[in-house]
């Protein structure tokens, strides 16, 4: 009798369209069955209670911008498994060539990811676009628009270099032109390409207007980048990516009027796939005091809130990504109003347990929902399935087993990342991970890490 590495015994499995209770058994970091029985194994894990999820993959994770990528994937990875984050995909921007600089950033995150990673390219100058074949073929197969970006909105930060803790600023000029030559690439080389959707003169026009008036505040930040902007650049973005046959995919949308424009653009043929994030679901304008909540697009209306849960019930968002940014707060509190403070904030630790407890706790979604949107449709979107997005025979065993029951308070101190605050903090939470397992071995448990640096593995993708 063959001996396994380890069974999940007692939790509630969830599939694509149902949840069944079985043993999951694990053999050299894969699932090979899920069975009524306990075979010989290694490690039992005690599932009675809990539900087991396939691993979450957060698909919008910005690290290594305010802390060199040899530092930031010690924490943030943390942050990842302690939120049940198996797999996280990095936005890079990456100053200067990718075929001079790439390699670096490869090596040093080989050494120091606790879960697995792979990356998105940000094309940012010309030079860049004949680089996207380079990227391909180091197994990056999706790249990054900044539609936001250019004008008297052109500054951006981009990752530091490894070992540099140096800010790298950077100005970025995405012009029509520019856009369309990215497009024509991805789509030659069957690519999706992400889409920051903002009109970058909307919000510079906007912007200036706001601060003659001296408004202040996150309904000022959300008015001077007004939903129009959005909507400006899905119709521009959708029109070139029907020329091509290239797939669009909306990073962090928010705003009833940004979901209506992408379906009209569906309905005229685009292929579109949409990514919302936790605040786009629970904060909003008006419930949010200081500037904490400062993020690009901005946070809108709690009607807003509303109307993207009932577009995730509908079945129109088929992501949730967290455009967590590790920062700190002297930097994000830079000044003295909305418009000196730092966009974006940590939030890929607390992305599960907002679900759960605002989700599936209140019955606005249900856990096969909420597993396909943070895990299965992530890994079909970006060429990763059927090796990562789903507890099956032959996958990875990357799984996160969840308590449903369990409350807790959020703390910046319990997540213990790079970031030393948190936009929920306080906030009472039902339903939280309790165990993170990546390819077979747990990573992290009970808020306490148990691997190593290095064990995290990139996800090559095709």
């Amino acid at each position: 009798m063959m001996t396994v590495d380890a069974v999940i015994t007692g939790s509630h499995v969830i599939f694509q369209n149902q949840m069944v209770d079985k043993n999951i058994v694990i053999d050299e970091g894969k699932i090979v069955g899920l069975t009524n029985d306990i075979p010989s194994c290694d490690l039992k894990i005690k599932g009675d209670g809990l539900v087991s999820l396939a691993g979450i993959i957060d698909p919008h994770i910005h690290y290594g911008v305010y802390s060199p990528i040899d530092e930031a994937a010690i924490t943030e990875s943390k942050v990842a498994a302690i939120g049940g984050v198996t797999t996280m995909m990095r936005m890079l921007r990456l100053h200067g060539s990718y075929k001079k600089n790439l390699d670096s950033h490869l090596v040093a995150s080989s050494k120091t990811h606790y879960v697995d990673y792979t990356i998105h390219a940000s094309i940012l100058h010309k030079d860049q676009i004949n680089e996207m074949e380079f990227c391909k073929d180091k197994g990056i197969t999706s790249f990054k628009i900044y539609m936001n970006l250019g004008e008297e909105v052109s500054h951006v930060y981009m990752d530091m270099q490894p070992g540099d803790r140096s800010l790298r600023e950077d100005r970025v000029e995405m012009t029509t032109d520019m856009i369309e030559k990215i497009v024509a690439k991805a789509a030659s080389l069957n690519c999706p390409v992400l889409v920051h959707a903002e009109d970058y003169q909307m919000c510079s026009c906007g912007i200036q207007t706001a601060k003659e008036k001296k408004m202040d505040g996150l309904a000022a930040w959300s008015q001077s980048r007004p939903v129009e902007s959005e909507v400006k650049s899905i119709t521009t973005i959708s029109q070139i990516a029907r020329k091509y046959g290239c797939i669009i995919y909306f990073v962090h949308i928010g705003s009833n009027a940004a979901i209506d424009a992408i379906s009209k653009e569906k309905k005229n043929g685009t292929k579109i796939h949409v990514e919302t994030c936790p605040h786009y679901l629970t904060l909003s304008y008006e419930s949010q005091k200081g500037y904490l909540a400062k993020v690009m697009p901005p946070i809108r209306s709690s009607k807003d809130v509303e109307s993207v849960w009932q577009e995730i019930q509908g079945g129109m968002m088929d992501t949730i990504g967290t455009d967590h940014v590790a920062n700190r707060l002297k930097l994000k509190l830079g000044g003295e109003t909305v418009w000196n403070a730092l966009a974006g904030f940590p939030g890929m630790g607390t992305m599960l347990p907002i679900l759960l407890s605002e989700g599936v706790n209140k019955g606005r979604i249900n856990l096969q929902q909420l597993s396909n949107m943070t895990s299965l449709n992530t890994a079909r979107i970006f060429g990763m399935y059927p090796k990562k997005g789903i507890i099956q025979k032959g996958s990875d065993a990357d799984i996160v087993l969840v308590d449903l029951k369990k409350e807790g308070k959020v703390s910046a101190q319990t997540i213990d990342g790079f970031s030393d605050y948190n936009v929920y903090e306080g906030w009472k939470l039902k339903g939280w991970p309790v165990k993170t397992i990546v390819r077979g071995s747990i990573v992290a448990e009970d808020f306490k890490i148990i691997a190593k640096p290095g064990y995290g593995k990139f996800v090559s993708r095709s």
